[in-house]
This record gives structure tokens, C-alpha cells and sequence, in this order.
């Protein structure tokens, strides 16, 4: 499916409908894009000690994380090289190997394959020989990410700055509290392109918008992220004071930053018209925070609720043949054309996929 042109912001208009369906759009989608990126894998305190594994799927690739008796933490596909059963099938502590659940076939933590039961009549057959094949994995304050492409720009490039422009608030000291998840019945890019503006938080979210400064709300574009930051108000029982910060890393990572807290989301397509959105939820190891726990879990679900609403609305839209492709708001919507514009290169497939 061609691409549009990219537009400047001040004429832009919105990806058309067709982008946001059909089966054939997401599998080019999971091939250029998931498929091309550093993507959120799980956090650190999954995988502590030797032995230690998380599984999971990138672009429909299964995906094995794994700590090796070295400490190294590890990437590779969840395939034994031998007819392609699965190392593992859930999370887990401790292994001292990796058991191919097919037929056997034993590898070290560090993927060089050990034993192959009953294989010494297949003639130049070497165990020495077969390793499973490494992925690029990436620990960035407390959590992890895979990139399934050799060539997906380095990760420091990725996520520069953000560390520094957050400070003093510290990722990499707050501590996993839990997960939500939520099944939407819409397109993956129809919850993103909500997530990257603020032009709906007068309409969408009452409760919100007394939290957040809508005339201090702003859109910074940087080369592979968006963020959106605004003073906070009236929010000493939630957040408390100071800063909102609402990342958005291309091309599924959310990290929404408040004092205290970062809840993290990505945003997983189930097919062309749903999406699954997790939220996970860390929190500084500190007396005040702990006591906006709960306050924040009231407030985040009615958040999450709001959204999920008019982001299935939207679908529904979109999928009416009534809409092609609107026009976008230059003040409140940067944030869209930017990551539009990052699709439309990854759909191109340019090598220099800039904001």
C-alpha cells in the first residue's frame, strides 16, 4: 500500500482511513514497524538472577529474555533450532538451562546448544556447532527492551535526553507495582494518535483537565519521541506538584511520568480493529508516594475508561467510509503529524526516517 507524501505540519492532514484496517496493512505494519524498533520487553525485576527468563512476541516472532550464569542478559527467539518447539512457555526464576519443550534438545543460558537426544546417526551433526541466535537487548533504567533488526538505530540515539530532561525525578529507583491491561476495539494507531495530543483533554476528560494546565500544555518533537508536558494543579492528593511528562517513543512506548510514579504502556495490535494497551505502574519507595497509591489507581481507570470510549468510537469512524483524512490541528496536534510521519517513512521503508 503506497504512502502519502509527508506534509508540512501547517497543511497536514491525518493518515487516511484505509491505514487503520485490513489484515494485509497490519502484517506490512508488523514487518516495517514492530518488527524495526526497540520494543519494551519487561523490567528488570523479571530478571534478576541466573536462570531468570520472560517470554513474549515481537511482530509475531516469540521472544525468550533469559539472565546467563555470566549476569549477561540475553535475547534470543523462542525456537529451538531443531524443528522450532518452544525454550519456554511462561516466565520463570531460576533455570539452569533452556529444555526444548518439542523434543528435548538442551541449551545453555547463554544459547550454545548442549545435548540433542539420540541424534549421533545424523552424519556431521555437532552440537559445538548450533547457538541460537542472538537479539539486541537493551537495559534502560529499570527496563528492557529487543530489537528484532540488526539495523534499528541504537538505542541511546532512540531515547537521548530524556533521563536529563526528567531530572530530578529517577526512573531507575522506583519499584514494579503492577500490571492493567485493557482489550480496545480499535486499531492500534487510533490509541496512539489519542495518546499524542491534548486537543481532546477539554471534551474527553473532565477530570483530567483540572489536574492538567490546557494553556500550558505543550508538544516538543525530538527525532524518535514526542513529549507532552504541562504543570500540574489541584493534584495534591494524586501527583502532588510539579510536572506531568508524557513520552511517547516511537513507535508504542508510552512513559507517563509524574512525581513519584511512571506508568509505562504499550500498545500490542490483536488485528487490524483491536489493540491491547498495558500499563505498568512504578512508584518511588517514599511515604508520600505510597500514600497517592490508591488515589492514582482510582484516577487512571477512569482515565483509561475515558479513552477507551472514544477511541472505539473513533474506529467505528473510521471504518464508516464516511471519513477519509481530516486536516490537523498545528497547535494541539504536532505530536500526531510526528508520529504520522515516522509511519509514513517506516511504510516507504527510508533509511532515514526523521521527524
Amino acid at each position: 500500500m503506497p504512502a502519502d507524501t509527508t506534509q508540512p505540519l501547517e497543511q497536514a492532514t491525518a493518515l487516511p482511513a484505509r491505514y487503520y484496517a485490513g489484515e494485509a496493512m497490519l502484517a506490512m505494519e508488523q514487518r516495517a514497524v514492530f518488527a524495526r524498533s526497540w520494543q519494551l520487553a519487561a523490567h528488570q525485576g523479571q530478571l534478576t538472577g541466573p536462570g531468570d527468563h520472560v517470554v513474549g512476541e515481537i511482530a509475531g516472532v516469540p521472544l525468550l529474555l533469559v539472565r546467563g550464569q555470566d549476569g549477561v542478559l540475553r535475547a534470543f527467539p523462542n525456537v529451538c533450532r531443531h524443528r522450532a518447539g518452544p525454550l519456554a512457555l511462561c516466565d520463570g526464576k531460576g533455570a539452569r538451562a533452556l529444555h526444548c519443550k518439542y523434543h528435548g534438545w538442551t541449551y545453555t543460558l547463554e544459547g550454545q546448544l548442549r545435548s540433542a537426544p539420540e541424534m549421533q546417526g545424523a552424519a556431521g551433526f555437532r552440537v559445538e556447532d548450533i547457538r541460537l541466535p542472538p537479539l539486541r537487548v537493551h537495559e534502560w533504567q529499570g527496563l528492557v527492551f529487543v530489537a528484532l533488526d540488526e539495523h534499528v538505530a541504537p538505542f541511546e540515539e532512540v531515547y537521548a535526553g530524556i533521563v536529563e530532561r526528567i531530572a530530578p525525578i529517577d526512573l531507575s529507583a522506583m519499584h514494579y507495582l503492577r500490571r492493567d491491561s485493557y482489550d480496545i476495539d480499535c486499531n492500534w494507531k487510533v490509541y496512539v494518535d489519542n495518546f499524542l495530543e491534548g486537543y481532546h483533554l477539554p471534551h474527553v476528560h473532565p477530570g483530567l483537565s483540572k489536574v492538567l494546565d490546557y494553556r500550558a500544555y505543550d508538544t516538543e518533537l525530538f527525532h524518535w519521541y514526542s513529549l507532552q508536558s504541562s504543570p500540574l494543579r489541584n493534584s495534591t492528593a494524586i501527583y502532588g506538584d510539579g510536572q506531568a511528562f508524557y513520552y511517547f517513543i516511537y513507535p508504542n512506548v508510552m512513559l507517563n511520568i509524574m512525581p513519584g510514579r511512571l506508568q509505562t504502556n504499550r500498545i500490542l495490535p490483536l488485528g487490524p480493529g483491536r489493540c491491547r494497551v498495558e500499563f505498568d505502574y512504578y512508584y518511588a519507595q517514599d511515604e508520600q508516594a505510597q500514600a497517592r497509591i490508591a488515589a492514582d489507581q482510582t484516577f487512571s481507570d477512569e482515565v483509561q475508561q475515558e479513552d477507551i470510549t472514544i477511541c472505539e468510537r473513533v474506529q467505528k469512524g473510521l471504518a464508516s467510509g464516511s471519513y477519509d483524512a481530516g486536516r490537523l490541528c498545528p497547535r494541539r496536534e504536532s505530536g500526531v503529524w510526528h508520529f504520522h510521519n515516522l509511519l509514513r517513512a517506516a511504510y516507504l521503508g527510508r533509511a532515514d526516517a526523521s521527524a
